[in-house]
């Protein structure tokens, strides 16, 4: 099923003559309103000690509850890309983020509440000055250092998720 199909009326009239436009947008008949469904943006953490493990975190809510995960999360209105993988850190596991450098990034499909969000998710490496205060919280129930080499990418719930292990294995950032 598309996603524009979730969208039964117009967001700016509340017409129900809100038919498809074209593969990525609707329009009303009613007052000609265009939406476009665009790709909403979140990051993705990378968090690696000196001993060559990645910090990873238990999801604590669906979707994918009790998998693998990577801190981060969704990009807010006027927020950078590189604010918000600070601000998603400090959120889900109480570090403060002292540098970070953007890798790459990877589409991702993220279901919430029965409704599909299109994502991109922008990975960054980040660095952090200690980690004395880790402390799981937000929507994270448990973190733990795991080697790299010892990562199996079919922990992990999310499918980009899933992805960036592979990659960061073969890579070896």
């Amino acid at each position: 099923m598309h996603p524009l199909s979730q969208f039964k009326y117009c967001p700016k009239c509340g017409s129900d003559k809100f038919v498809e436009n074209n593969f990525k947008s609707k329009r009303c008949e009613n007052c000609g309103f265009i939406y476009y469904y665009n790709t909403s943006s979140s990051t993705v953490a990378l968090i690696i000690n000196d001993s060559d493990e990645l910090l990873v975190a238990t999801r604590a809510h669906d979707p994918a509850k009790g998998t693998l995960d990577l801190p981060g999360g969704f990009v807010d209105m006027n927020e950078t890309g590189e604010e918000a993988v600070i601000r998603e850190v400090k959120e889900e596991t109480n570090l403060d983020v002292t540098n970070i450098e953007y890798l790459f990034s990877i589409p991702n499909r993220y279901v919430y509440s029965g409704f599909e969000v299109q994502t991109l998710d922008l990975v960054y490496l980040c660095m952090v000055k200690n980690i004395e205060n880790l402390r799981a919280e937000d929507d994270v129930a448990d973190l733990q250092y795991i080697k790299i080499a010892d990562l199996n990418p079919d922990l992990f719930g999310l499918p980009s998720v899933k992805e960036i292990v592979k990659r960061i294995q073969k890579k070896k950032i």
